[in-house]
Parts: C-alpha cells; structure tokens; sequence
C-alpha cells in the first residue's frame, strides 16, 4: 500500500495507455467491484485522492467529482461533525473502527462500520489514510432485533413463575430466579453444567430424544432438587435461532400438586374416603386376583362380610359425626385383626368385607372371624360416650361355594343375613339355602338401580297454605317408586335401601331437577308462582356439591332461585363442621330457602338454630296427629311455634287431618300447615288440576 501515493493522478490513469494505464484501470475495476465502500485521504489535507464508485455515490458523488474534496466537504457538515473525533485519532497514527448511523442524500438512515487505517511512508512518516466502509444495515437490524427479543425474554423470565432455563447443545448459558427456586441452585452452580444431569436417569433417554428432534410439544420428567428429593415437572422447549448458534429455551412447571390430585382422584376412585378402605371396586379386582392365585396353587380362600348390629341407632341417637367416627374405629380393629397380606374393604354403609388368602382350612377363617367378634366387643368412646357394638359375620370359602368373586361375596352376604337372624353377634359359615335373602336383596338393588336408568319415578305434590287467609304458600315435592310388581312405592320403602347401596345421589338430583322443570312450567302458564320444597337426605347433604348441583339445575329449568326451597333434618345439622355452614351459605346465597324438617324428633337444639341460615322449622306430624287432644303434644307444637316467632322463623305444621287441629295451630299463631286437610299428595296432572280450581 506504500505505493499507493505515487500512483498517477487517477483522472486520466483509465484512459491512459501502455502497462501503467492498464495496471490502474485493473485496480479501479476491481475496487469497485468489491461490496466495500473504499477511499484513501492525503494527510494532513485530508483531501480525497481515491474513491471506488460505491463511496463516491454514497456521498453523492462521482468518482471524478470527489477527488480533491476534503473529509468535510466529501461527507457534509452533519457527517464530519459525527466523524470528527475518529479522524483526529487516525491521524495520530491510530487504527480506528467504529459504528455509526448515515444518513443518505435520500433520506434514508444506514448503519455502517467504518476502519480507517493509516498509511506511513516508512517507520514513522503518515502521508495518508485508507477508508473502508462496510454497509451493515441488515445484520445491525437483525441483531438488534435479537437483543430486544432477549430483553423481552429477559424480563418475561424474571416476571414468569415458571421456571425458565437456556442451554446450547445440553450446556445451561443462562436461568431465571424461577429456577433457582425450583431447583434449589444458583445460576452460577448450573451454568455450563448439562440441563441433562439434572433430570432423573430413567428420564433422560426420553428427554435426549425431545432435544435431538427438535420438539415442541410439552412432555413430563422428573427433575432433580438440589437436597435430594424429586420434582415432577411439565417441560416445553423451543428452538431459538442465532447466526448458526442455536439455542433452546425450556420451561419448567412444576406439576407436583396436579400430580397429587391426581393421585388422589385415583385412591379415591379405588378408596372409601371416610376409613381410606378400598372400595367395592377395588375389592372386587383384588379379590379377583387373590382368587386366581389360590386357583393356580391349588389353595383355599375365605370371605367375611362383616356388617354391625343396631348402627342405626347410633346415627340417630348420636348423630352422624359420631356414626362416622365408629365406622373409623371399626375398620381400625378389623384391619388390626388380620394380616398385610389380606384384604379388608368397605362396601358402604356399615358393611365391611376382609379376603383371606391361603387358608389351610375352614377353621382359620374362623379363628379370623372370633377374633373379629372379640375387638369389637371392647368399649368405643363416640363423643365422650362409651358404647358397645357387636357384628354379624358371615363366611364363605374358595374354592368349595364358588369360584368367583361375585358368587362368593353373595354367599357371604347371605350367611351374613343368617346370622343376624340367629342373634346377631355372631358368625356363621354359608350353607346352601341361605342366599334367598341375599337374592332378594340383590333383585331389589337390580330393580332400582334399573328404575334409576330409566327414569322410572315419578313426584307427587302436597300443597302447604297459610293459615291467616288460606292460600297457597307452596309445595312439597314427594317422589315415589314406579315399581315393576308392587306399582307405587313411597319413599319410606326405599330411599332408606338407596342410601345403604349408595344410590340415593343419582335419585336426589332426579328429584331436584324434575321438581324445577314442573314448577317453571306451570309458572309458564300462569300458575304456582309459590315455591317448591325438596327433601335432602344427610347422606346426600355430605357427599355432593349442593350448591354446585342447585346453580346448574336452576340454569338448566330457569327457574329463580326463590321459587326453591331445600329441606333437611336435623341429623344433617347436628353436624356442627365448617362443611356444613359454607354449604348452607353458598345455598343461602343463590336465594335458595332452606327449611328443617321433622323439626322435634331429633336433638332439638337453639344452638344450631343460631348457627345455621334456617328460614322454616316443619312440625313433625307425630306431634300434630294426637292434638288437641294429648296435652303434651299440644305444649310441644307451642314450644316449636314459639320458639320460631322468636327466632324469625316460619313453622310449618305437617299431618294436619282435622278442623280441630286446623283451629288449634290458628289459635297457637303457626304459619302454614299441610296435610289431608288441605289435600292429599298428587300427581302433577292432578296437582294442575288443582291449581286451576282454585279460588
């Protein structure tokens, strides 16, 4: 490049003949054909001697025009005011680069990359300076675009709660705090470490494999924390690109919690929730198995299907909290009587049943079952209250009364029944003959559970009316059993049976549906704008979401929320839990009533009438039936009527047959009354006949 200087003036040099006229005319050619903005400046002048074609039009001129231009007057006032500083530096004898905005004659804004490169003439003589400009606009835009996308990220990741990891070929080059929490590490511990070596082994094959393809899907691994323990995790990873070095960024969920839910939902599809037992279900699948074991080895098998005498009594002597607590105690004994081995399970209601594997012979089973008999006798401490609880057991055996499940639990079931009729408290064996009740039983669970799928019910509505001035004040909704052989069946012969076979849920939200569909259309013609009362069962009240069933029903017949009132004895609000409260409050809320019915039969008590959302205390008929005749019935119905005007709550007489009753709950200030007097329960083309007759 020293000769650079001495080259002829490059105005005539292309025109000029012979070798040297040629050598130049090459060199032009070929400065402008590179992609580079190039000129060389005289120092001190700072005078152009040189420009390709692509400087000279970058600034406006022409490669004959720029020549003997200074800096300042080559590249405008504005450039030169920008550069200024940078030539300064060159001219000291300074390699100088720099980036910098340029502004075209036409407007438009380049990003361009400038060296100036001084020239010597020997050692220490500077005589001019080389300049070389690179247009790089788009790599300058492309990889701003790719700092302001990592910014975004950056401050994404650091807002997200996911946790958020970067690594090029497996090597982590960054996180967020998200990780670090999740992981239990700092960044600077992780960083350069394979993401790899943190995923638990039986997991990385499948996650190399994720990597390697390029997927974008979300999948599930197990994570490594830094204590030890294990996290199980949702990730999804994608592919970021740039220049040649592409990234991945994965995001980590932590789905601990879904995971526990759902291996929650799973035991509790297996499992009864009040004792933890398996559940009919489960049992049967163990039971099938136990079987086919014993059948391949050539061995014995045992059934006992355990049910308690008189529990009853204690649900309603003591309420269902203290039921509940004996059902625990029980399966606690049970399971304390047998080995791990064996298999102990609650069908429902106060039946449990205990599979036992290899038995030598019928005696074990009977050692088993004594020993049974003997854990339940001692004393169970319910609520501060010391009972005595005896069980009926009965026993059937693989392989001499039945090869499966089924059969051997029904075998079972019947001598169960046998031996309550022998005295309760006692076991008994399966002979033939006994299954009669068993298949009684069982028919007339097939026959409701048949009536469920078809609908084959049907309500029946009693009229309440006021007692000031006789008119209609609403419904009680009453279902009734349309049974194949005994025509209609009351709820008395059956609700009891649906509740022990765990059918009464699909019943009750039948009932609650059918009985808003029957109100709204007879409010559609013009007719019943009072409310319809519903009857719960305190099995239905702890097991299903009421307020949940009683939105979507409502939505579904559209009928307001005032037009329906929910009835529950007072077994339901013995129950003195937070369950119990926020489920009447979410009720309560939707502008749903809420009455107590067969108020007085039970553990009458002020304290829940404070506690709980009450709007109507019902009358039990037993009280109403002897009045006014039997004076202390009559004291007890003014205590309740009493007790409800000082409470703001309306009372409701049932079972009232007679004028004299009629006169004597007027007399006593009682608000409505319902009963034969009034009218019997009818059907609902009955019920509109009824309505449309009346004054």
């Amino acid at each position: 490049m020293d000769g650079f200087h001495d080259m002829p003036d490059t105005t005539n040099a292309a025109t000029t003949p012979g070798p040297g006229g040629q050598s130049d005319a090459l060199l032009r050619l070929i400065a402008d054909s590179v992609p580079a903005l190039m000129a060389y400046y005289d120092l001190p002048s700072l005078r152009c001697r040189f420009a390709n074609q692509g400087y000279a039009a970058y600034n406006g001129h022409s490669t004959e025009s720029i020549l003997g231009l200074t800096v300042r007057e080559a590249i405008g006032e504005t450039a030169w005011q920008a550069i200024e500083p940078q030539v300064m530096r060159c001219m000291q004898g300074e390699r100088v680069k720099y980036v910098r905005e340029q502004t075209l004659p036409s407007g438009e804004a380049r990003m361009i990359e400038v060296n100036l490169i001084p020239h010597f003439d020997g050692p220490a003589r500077l005589i001019g300076a080389f300049v070389l400009i690179t247009d790089i606009t788009e790599r300058w835009r492309a990889e701003n675009a790719v700092r302001q996308s990592e910014e975004r990220m950056r401050k994404f990741a650091e807002a997200t709660d996911e946790a958020i990891v970067f690594h090029r070929n497996g090597l982590i080059i960054d996180g967020n705090e998200a990780l670090q929490r999740l992981t239990g590490y700092t960044l600077p511990e992780v960083l350069g470490l394979s993401i790899f070596s943190f995923i638990n082994p039986e997991w990385r094959p499948v996650a190399l494999e994720y990597t390697r393809s390029g997927r974008e899907d979300p999948y599930e691994v197990t994570i490594r924390h830094k204590d030890g323990h294990t996290i199980p995790v949702e990730a999804v990873g994608k592919t970021m690109p740039l220049h040649h070095a592409d990234y991945r960024i994965v995001v980590l969920h932590d789905i601990t919690v879904r995971k526990q839910a759902q291996e929650r939902e799973a035991f509790i599809a297996l499992h009864d929730p009040l004792t933890q037992l398996p559940n009919r279900r489960h049992l049967m699948e163990r039971l099938d198995q136990m079987l086919a074991l014993a059948g391949r080895r050539e061995g014995r098998a045992a059934v006992l299907f355990t049910d308690l005498d008189h529990f009853k009594t204690v649900n309603d002597s003591l309420g269902h909290h203290a039921g509940d607590q004996l059902l625990c105690e029980v399966a606690d004994r049970i399971r304390q009587c047998v080995r791990d081995s064996d298999v102990v399970a609650r069908l429902g209601g106060d039946e449990f049943v205990v599979v036992l594997s290899g038995i030598q012979s019928p005696d074990d089973a009977a050692t088993v079952a004594d020993k049974l008999l003997g854990a339940m006798q001692d004393v169970f401490l319910l609520d501060h209250q010391a009972i005595t609880m005896s069980p009926s057991i009965g026993i059937s055996l693989f392989p001499d009364d039945g090869s499966s499940g089924d059969v051997l639990l029904r075998c079972a079931d019947a001598a169960m029944y046998h031996a309550k009729e022998n005295g309760r408290g006692n076991r008994q064996f399966f002979q033939p003959g006994m299954d009669g009740r068993a298949m009684e039983v069982l028919q007339q669970e097939r026959q409701l559970r048949d009536a469920i799928t078809h609908g084959a019910f049907v309500l029946h509505y009693q009229p309440q009316v006021g007692l000031e001035d006789g008119s209609l004040q609403g419904f009680e909704a009453l279902v009734r059993w349309q049974h194949p052989v005994r025509g209609l069946v009351g709820p008395d012969e059956f609700i009891g049976f649906a509740e022990s076979r765990g059918l009464i849920a699909p019943i009750g939200r039948w009932v609650l549906h059918e009985a808003c569909r029957q109100l709204k259309a007879w409010q559609d013609e013009g007719l019943a704008r009072v409310p319809v009362c519903v009857n719960l069962s305190a099995l239905e009240f702890r097991q299903r979401d009421l307020a949940g069933e009683i939105t979507a029903v409502l939505h579904a017949t559209g009928l307001p929320a005032r037009f329906l009132e929910i009835e529950l004895t007072e077994s339901v609000l013995m129950h003195q839990t937070g369950h119990v409260l926020d489920t009447l409050n979410a009720i309560k809320a939707l502008g749903v009533g809420v009455s107590v019915d067969d108020f007085g039969t039970g553990y009458s008590s002020l304290a829940y009438l404070k506690r709980y959302p009450i709007d109507k205390l019902k009358i039990d008929r037993s009280f109403v039936m002897d009045t006014p005749g039997d004076a202390d019935d009559v004291a007890i119905v003014t205590a309740i009527v009493q007790m409800g005007r000082s409470l703001q709550l309306q009372t409701v007489a049932e079972g009232v047959e007679t004028p004299a009753q009629m006169a004597l709950l007027r007399q006593l200030g009682c608000d409505l009354v319902q009963g034969f007097l009034v009218s019997v329960p009818m059907d609902a083309q009955a019920t509109r006949h009824w309505l449309t007759h009346q004054d």
